[in-house]
């Protein structure tokens, strides 16, 4: 039988699966990769817990992606979940992940930032040339975004991590209330990631000596989409894509001034997407601007990655 390892993420926007199988020499060869838009974090900034709504989503998704896990066989004991920022904020958590345990026989690990910023890393870098390292990763998710800056191969290391309770789902929540968004509003996500910044500037030292900033999740991803005009998903165009900073800001001045339905028209934006990644374009263009950047190299690689290369 073939040793196939599996993980979940339960992220604050998307509910994601890879099904993996371990090859020689301990890499990973996926056999099956799947992401649903579930918005688990609907709220949560506000309310500090899940909304029935949202439980709900997530757990149909995840009643599909148990039978994918059984139809592959895979042992419950090579099943990792991971619970991010949604979770960490809702009080309601041990109610959902019981749910989630009873469905597909696993409970899910509640990540610290910190927690999630080091498997993101081991992810996002496993496919790179250290060489092209010390590397930055930044990973802009729907709730929180991790920076952790660190080497990789057999002696890389992690140097420093942090996390910030900025995302796409938390800044249109928090900011964005008119269609399409108001330019004050605009400014207020950035002002808001910028604060966040500071303090990521002072916790993680050595930033001076990065050499490879790459950027993940699925903000960084549908910017990239959208710069290349995609009009069905194609990881092998997404992955390792270099990002400008100049056409990410072409992305956002073009959706940003754009209603919802009209930026349906953009190849490369999904529909369940539209609402928020104007929010998550404040985080992106906020990140350029403040640390410099010329360009981010995409990954489609990452947290689920990780915690599958864990396994091994």
């Amino acid at each position: 039988m073939s040793d196939l390892v599996a993980s979940i993420d339960l992220g604050t926007n998307s509910t994601r699966l890879l099904v993996a199988e371990v090859a020689s020499g301990g890499t990973l060869v996926s056999r099956d990769r799947q992401m649903r838009i579930t918005r688990l974090g609907q709220g949560v900034d506000r309310n500090k817990g899940l909304a029935a709504e949202a439980i709900e989503r997530t757990m149909a998704v995840l009643r599909d992606y148990r039978a994918v896990l059984d139809r592959f066989g895979v042992d419950p004991g090579r099943i990792r979940i991971a619970a991010t920022s949604a979770c960490r904020d809702a009080a309601n958590r041990e109610q959902f992940f019981d749910a989630v345990q009873s469905t597909v026989g696993v409970r899910p690990e509640l990540l610290s930032g910190e927690e999630e910023a080091a498997i993101s890393f081991r992810g996002a870098t496993a496919d790179l040339d250290p060489a092209l390292g010390p590397f930055l990763v930044v990973d802009l998710g729907g709730g929180s975004t991790e920076f952790v800056l660190g080497t990789s191969g057999p002696d890389g290391e992690i140097w420093g991590a942090f996390s910030a309770d900025v995302g796409c789902v938390r800044l249109t929540e928090r900011f964005i209330s008119t269609d399409p968004p108001a330019p004050e509003d605009l400014s207020a996500a950035i002002s808001y990631v910028d604060a966040w910044l500071d303090e990521m500037l002072i916790t993680i030292g050595r930033l001076g000596e990065t050499a490879t900033v790459v950027g993940v999740a699925g903000t960084v991803s549908t910017v990239a989409a959208v710069e290349i005009g995609l009009a069905e998903y194609d990881r092998d165009q997404i992955h390792h894509f270099h990002l400008t900073k100049d056409a990410a800001e072409d992305v956002f001045r073009t959706l940003a001034t754009e209603k919802r339905e009209d930026r349906l028209a953009n190849p490369g934006l999904e529909e369940a997407r539209a609402d928020v990644i104007v929010g998550g374009c404040c985080a992106l263009v906020a990140i350029y601007r403040r640390l410099g950047l010329d360009e981010m190299l995409v990954s489609e690689s990452d947290i689920l990655d990780g915690l599958a290369a864990s396994l091994i």
